[in-house]
């Protein structure tokens, strides 16, 4: 029997999720011994399983810090006994209000959220002035990407020190994204993250130079999660490497992850020669890159996806007759973090055996605040 097949499959309805935690347990392992075992530089992103139950998995294996997205991403780690947590989105609008509550209820964890703005810091400032709390922030910069960020220049340092002069704000550190470091060999991806990397190293100086505290590091996304190790005292915060994926895994295979979830689907119809449909529609799998790049089945071969709608993907095959209504099809997403958002639930696969289920909590916007 493969690795991914699951003998009580017939009680398992389709689309679902399916989460192998012998897997994710060997990825955890492959990400320690990426950073050497030094558990405390990594701080891993929430964003790619939104589950308690692997919050949990790490925090048994020694990892302390955890990074996330969205507000209920932040409530799901800290209700899974994280104490050290990052959003990595600058706050703004009602989210200020809702990440206080959680600071509120969990005064023991470390809580912290990105700024790339002196407007936006002076807002912060007050409203957390108000509680007469402390926000705990990591300047946010661009180094290549353009989403999110300041950019390092002549003003970085100026806005660094103006913000660190804010009485209800501590800056701990700089947070360093680069996920658009995607080159198709390892020695190309290193040399990238070391040119975008280099123009942080005069900010360092200015920092010191001005007898700031020693920032903290936040750097590294999965594709450059190798380079950003290599790097003393960085922390590194990759994610997709819980579960990874069809998509990182064409290219990046140093850090010897494997896939750890898969969707499920079922054939449910054969409706002209040489097609198949299949219920993995849009609101099963991630659907953002084009129709070639959303699903790779492992027990299906000499097929072309060639339609897809919010219940149905449509394929052409080219053993039509061998192929049956209600056959088991079992694929690896191709992008994971959008795929499992699109589940409530993930079925946990032990022993070729659906055993349990865990609940995909942070899918939602909101869990309770």
């Amino acid at each position: 029997m493969n690795w991914y097949e699951v003998k009580n499959i017939d009680q398992v309805d389709t689309p679902a999720l399916l989460v192998y935690p012998d897997r994710i347990q060997h990825n955890i392992e492959a990400m320690i011994n990426t950073v050497g075992g030094q558990t405390h530089r990594l701080m891993p992103h929430v964003k790619t399983h939104k589950m308690g139950a692997v919050v949990e998995m790490q925090l048994r294996a020694g990892i302390t810090r955890f990074k996330c997205a969205t507000i209920a991403e932040l409530e799901m780690a800290l209700d899974a006994g994280a104490t050290y947590v990052l959003i990595s989105y600058q706050l703004i609008g009602p989210k200020v209000a809702r990440f206080l509550q959680l600071v509120k209820k969990f005064p023991n964890a470390t809580i912290a959220s990105l700024l790339d703005d002196w407007t936006i810091a002076q807002q912060l400032d007050a409203a957390f002035s108000a509680e007469s709390l402390t926000a705990q922030v990591y300047i946010d910069i661009n180094n290549g990407q353009n989403r999110t960020g300041v950019q390092l220049n002549d003003h970085t340092f100026a806005l660094y020190q103006a913000i660190s002069d804010l009485p209800q704000v501590q800056v701990r550190g700089l947070h360093i994204y680069d996920g658009h470091i995607r080159d198709l060999t390892v020695e190309a991806r290193k040399s990238h993250s070391d040119s975008d990397f280099s123009p942080v190293y005069p900010l360092l100086q200015q920092i010191d130079a001005a007898g700031l505290p020693k920032p903290e590091i936040i750097n590294g996304g999965s594709p450059s999660f190798f380079p950003a190790s290599l790097r003393e005292e960085v922390f590194c915060s990759p994610g997709t490497t819980l579960l990874w994926d069809w998509g990182y895994s064409t290219f990046v295979g140093e850090v010897g992850v494997e896939w750890a979830a898969l969707l499920v689907s079922r054939v449910i119809s054969k409706p002209a020669p040489g097609r198949i449909t299949t219920d993995l529609g849009h609101k099963s799998v991630g659907s953002e890159n084009p129709i070639d790049k959303r699903v790779k089945f492992l027990n299906l071969s000499d097929y072309e996806p060639v339609g897809q709608n919010e219940e149905h993907l449509i394929l052409t095959v080219k053993d039509w007759d061998a192929i049956h209504i209600g056959d088991v099809l079992y694929g690896v997403p191709y992008h994971v973090c959008p795929s499992v958002a699109l589940h409530d639930e993930a079925k946990v696969i032990r022993d070729n055996e659906w055993v349990e289920t865990w609940s995909v909590s942070a899918r939602t916007r909101k869990i309770t605040i």
